[in-house]
């Protein structure tokens, strides 16, 4: 399935945020997927966002990869997390206009997963909450070259899936986040951060997850 994407320039709080929307036609949920973190190079073409938007394509979705503030197309500046959830809530206010109150995914990687946990705890907040979220290679606790993450508690049907060998996030991170929350965390041996070679194992974990 070739779906053409389409670009989208939609208002938010601090200016304009640039958007890769790709609609499988007809579909039966919106899926929001957020990428890594801008200042190390971090943007809404990174391949494991891709590989989700392509995921959720396939399962009749309508895949929305925004960019975060200061990266392509989107104004503003780096906001650690606070005005990023802000974006998204906005971008998924305008996928409501557009394509109708359909189920909500939310997906993300690494800091862009760190985002989602907040965008789901928003949602949750407004009595909205999302279908069910997508967490790849999270941010949480220390990391290295960036700063603490203080990972919002999700609920317990949250896929998230963690390489054994990411030495950005390291596993033992997310296992100390995911413990009191009793949160199954997929481990994919030999995975670094960003899943080299390993991308389709992400598209089968949460395809395998979803239809069950």
């Amino acid at each position: 399935m070739r779906i053409q994407p389409e670009p989208l320039l939609i208002d938010g709080p601090a200016g304009r945020i640039e958007v890769i929307v790709e609609n499988p036609g007809a579909p039966r949920g919106i899926a929001l997927i957020a990428h890594p973190h801008p200042l190390f190079g971090g943007g809404n073409t990174n391949k494991v966002v891709q590989t989700l938007a392509r995921t959720f394509n396939h399962l009749d979705y309508v895949a929305l990869r925004p960019n975060f503030r200061g990266v392509g197309l989107s104004e503003g500046r780096h906001d650690d997390g606070q005005g990023e959830t802000e974006d998204m809530l906005c971008v998924l206010a305008e996928a409501r206009c557009r394509f109708g109150n359909l189920p909500v995914a939310l997906a993300g990687f690494s800091f862009g997963a760190y985002v989602q946990t907040r965008v789901a705890e928003a949602l949750l907040a407004s009595g909205h909450p999302p279908q069910r979220l997508v967490l790849v290679g999270t941010a949480s606790g220390f990391v290295e070259g960036a700063r603490r993450y203080q990972t919002r508690a999700v609920p317990g049907d949250t896929i998230v899936i963690h390489g054994s060998e990411d030495a950005t996030v390291p596993l033992a991170n997310v296992i100390e986040w995911a413990r009191p929350l009793d949160l199954p965390v997929v481990v994919v041996p030999g995975a670094d951060h960003f899943f080299h070679r390993r991308l389709h194992l992400i598209r089968e974990i949460v395809s395998r997850a979803w239809r069950h």
